[in-house]
């Protein structure tokens, strides 16, 4: 059994990689039951701590789960809010091949899964990237979004402007500009895709800010409580998920404004299966207004966690010869 570091996971995981095998993953028979969600009480903080638990598995190939929680108020603590590990299983003999960190195998299939959808959504002369938070998903969606199109300047909004530019230093090494910025709605305005990732409870997107031709990657709000969007973004788009079945039910950037009758799942046109497959063929006109809202799929963990296993065992070999 290996332990596999965040330091490995990131190695083994390039984007271009990771995206080619989801697509083809959406289109495979993998079982991925219903994930476990659980609130756990923690009075010291602003809101409970969330234990998360993804299984999933490849007929005659491998099994894996994810364990993680997400505690809001880590920041205090110098923390990642996500924490966790995964495990991957041989299915044949049961033996347990590897663990490896989760938050890293996280943020690299969550910002791969973004990016898939930009391929299928987001118009193919995109130029100018806007990234809503400043977590540690914040570089990865930038370096994903930019493997996809032609990405030429970012800019990075954030509640403190100096994590902002930290987002910006992190990502110096691509060949695009960076920028820190502390308007949020003047520079909604100004972006071809806007990808939010925060912990948010009140909607940081409106819909009276959007041009046509945008692309809206919404990646946080991972419980119904909590919004990215307002209801006008909604109204004013066409709406795709990653999954149908969790993304109705668990982020309330959907179950809200159904709930209220603003929309109805029928509104939401397809998932990644539905894209990935060619059930559905979305022919964008230059004025459409896209969303994709993601809350995550054990789906894409598996994939990850195969192709790291792999790297790391074909290290292993390399190093050996």
């Amino acid at each position: 059994m290996k332990i596999i570091t965040a330091d490995t996971v990131n190695k083994a995981l390039s984007f271009p990689k990771l995206i080619n095998g989801l697509q083809k993953a959406f289109t495979e028979n993998i079982t991925v039951p219903p994930r476990l969600h659980f609130d756990i009480e923690n009075p010291g903080a602003t809101r409970e701590t969330t234990l998360l638990m993804m299984p999933a598995w490849q007929a005659g190939d491998v099994a894996g789960i994810k364990l993680v929680t997400v505690a809001p108020d880590n920041h205090q603590y110098q923390l990642p809010s996500i924490q966790g590990t995964y495990l991957l299983f041989d299915v044949k003999t049961g033996s347990l091949k590897a663990t490896m960190d989760a938050p890293t195998l996280t943020a690299k299939r969550t910002a791969a899964a973004s990016a898939l959808a930009s391929k299928f959504l987001s118009r193919a002369d995109s130029e100018t990237l806007l990234i809503v938070g400043t977590g540690t998903l914040s570089s990865q969606l930038i370096q994903a979004h930019a493997s996809v199109r032609p990405i030429k300047t970012v800019y990075v909004w954030g509640r403190n402007l100096a994590k902002a530019e930290l987002i910006c230093q992190q990502v110096k090494h691509l060949d695009l500009k960076c920028e820190a910025i502390e308007n949020l709605e003047e520079y909604v305005t100004k972006a071809d895709i806007i990808s939010c990732a925060t912990l948010s409870t009140e909607p940081l997107v409106f819909g009276e800010w959007l041009k046509a031709g945008q692309h809206l990657d919404m990646v946080g709000a991972y419980r119904p409580d909590m919004r990215e969007m307002d209801d006008e973004c909604l109204i004013r788009s066409k709406v795709f998920v990653d999954n149908m079945e969790s993304a109705l039910r668990e982020t309330g950037d959907l179950a809200i404004p159904i709930a209220n009758q603003i929309i109805t799942a029928e509104d939401i046109m397809a998932d990644l299966f539905s894209l990935c497959s060619g059930k559905v063929l979305f022919e964008r006109k230059f004025d459409d207004i896209t969303i994709f809202k993601s809350v995550g799929h054990a789906l894409e963990d598996l994939v990850a966690a195969k192709l790291v296993a792999e790297f790391s065992t074909n290290e292993e070999i390399g190093n050996l010869s």
